[in-house]
């Protein structure tokens, strides 16, 4: 079990938490903090309608994220692929040339929101009762990042038709049962508060309605505890249990679509919101129904997350998360491992210095059994990770050469059609173009 916060981190905590609760007027709120595993912090202000740590509230769409999830495991199994058109699992939407990963970014194009009724403020039906049209695709594929609650609407549908029972079957027994997370549901179960708007002149509340979404129900339906959304944020850090590989996960948090509406540096990955924040990258979702707000954010770096939910429509601090962890840091910078010896994944020799073209650059091993080619200490340039391949090459995790091949040679390195020698312009490499026989010239 990770330590409890020190007393003064807890005062801080609660000081930021009851602050954002009376300024933001929300009628109730609860926060916590996770690091290394598990929480280690939680408050709840206001009139919370029983344990803070067991009350539920509703996620909004927090429960894309839980649905991406349930979308990458029938990619993982085979039984989908993140660059197959919509129709051939779900046909006769005009959506159907859009792709599952596009729908998973919000790059496809989708429409904000589905048609009919606000459907958040009202029963949802069948995929057919949309009636959806060509008037429901506003962007082209890949073109920019669009928010739509639709297109997981759709994925949503997606995962249904290829489980063959209903989206809420499908993450209950997928996703929240196996991470333990039995207090989130697709309605309320009691103890759960109710929602509420707050009057933006006076201090006078309006109760908000709650109804089935039906297809819209993978775009923001469920209810979760605040224990319940802390074991999410570890989840998010890596304690992902038989759920999703590790590895999914962390694409999951790679940017594709970049919400250039953002104050800062903000994308989407799939299913997951990424922000750069303060020099920290940090990843999750915000949630937002009718009389509810809700969020989880990560540092997977430090470790650390923050979780909060409150019934209110409008109105709180959106910065409460940050400052959560921002205090967290502060007040209790993580104690890294110490460094120790181990044995680099290629031989010592082929470590070191490289010249693409005439600029230099450095191969060097990294922790995790990787390989770093980047500029030498104080250049800007192309940097990327690798890692071993069954076939002895190495795939670029990041950066210029993700998802490229970086195949090395005795007296070479080939990337992407790029070779890479010893000395710049090296004469014994397979140079492409061949090196001038008159050599460097004075």
């Amino acid at each position: 079990m990770p330590e409890p916060v020190l007393p003064s981190t807890a005062r801080l905590l609660l000081a930021r938490t009851a602050r954002a609760q009376r300024d933001g007027r929300a009628p109730s709120l609860v926060a916590g903090v996770v690091r290394d595993g598990g929480p280690v912090w939680s408050a709840g202000r206001g009139g919370v309608p029983g344990p803070h740590t067991d009350v539920q509230y509703r996620l909004g769409s927090i429960s894309k994220t839980v649905t991406a999830v349930a979308v990458l495991r029938l990619r993982d199994e085979g039984r989908v692929h993140l660059d197959d058109p919509l129709d051939r699992h779900v046909p006769g939407t005009p959506l159907g040339d859009r792709t599952v990963g596009q729908l998973l970014a919000h790059v496809a194009g989708a429409a904000a929101e589905s048609p009919g009724e606000w459907w958040e403020r009202a029963p949802g039906g069948t995929l057919a009762d949309l009636r959806l049209g060509p008037e429901h695709v506003v962007l082209g594929a890949a073109r920019r990042f669009h928010y739509s609650n639709l297109g997981f609407g759709l994925l949503g549908e997606l995962v249904a038709r290829l489980r063959g029972r209903p989206w809420e079957d499908v993450v209950r027994s997928e996703v929240l049962a196996p991470l333990g997370m039995d207090r989130t549901t697709p309605r309320p179960v009691a103890p759960a508060a109710e929602g509420r708007a707050v009057h933006p002149w006076a201090d006078v509340v309006l109760p908000e309605p709650e109804h089935d979404a039906g297809v819209m129900a993978a775009a923001g339906q469920l209810w979760a505890t605040l224990g319940d959304l802390s074991r999410f944020a570890t989840f998010l850090l890596g304690d992902t249990g038989d759920v999703l590989d590790p590895a999914t996960l962390e694409e999951m948090t790679v940017p594709a679509g970049v919400d250039a509406s953002a104050p800062g540096w903000s994308a989407y990955g799939l299913g997951l919101q990424v922000l750069r924040v303060d020099g920290r990258t940090l990843v999750g979702h915000g949630g937002s129904m009718p009389g509810f707000l809700a969020g989880v954010l990560v540092d997977r770096e430090e470790q650390t997350g923050a979780v909060s939910l409150a019934n209110t429509t409008s109105g709180l601090d959106p910065l409460l998360l940050t400052g959560l962890l921002g205090d967290l840091r502060a007040a209790e910078p993580r104690v890294v491992a110490a460094w120790a010896p181990s044995s680099p994944p290629v031989p010592l020799e082929v470590l070191g210095v490289w010249f693409w073209g005439p600029a230099p650059v450095v191969l060097r091993a990294v922790p995790g059994g990787l390989l770093h080619l980047g500029p030498l200490p104080g250049r800007a340039g192309r940097a990327s990770r690798f890692t071993r391949r069954d076939d002895g090459t190495w795939l670029g995790l990041d950066g210029y050469y993700a998802g490229e091949p970086l195949r090395i040679a005795e007296d070479h390195l080939d990337i992407g059609t790029f070779v890479l020698t010893r000395q710049p312009y090296d004469p014994a490499a397979p140079v492409p173009g061949g090196v001038d026989e008159g050599g460097w010239e004075s």
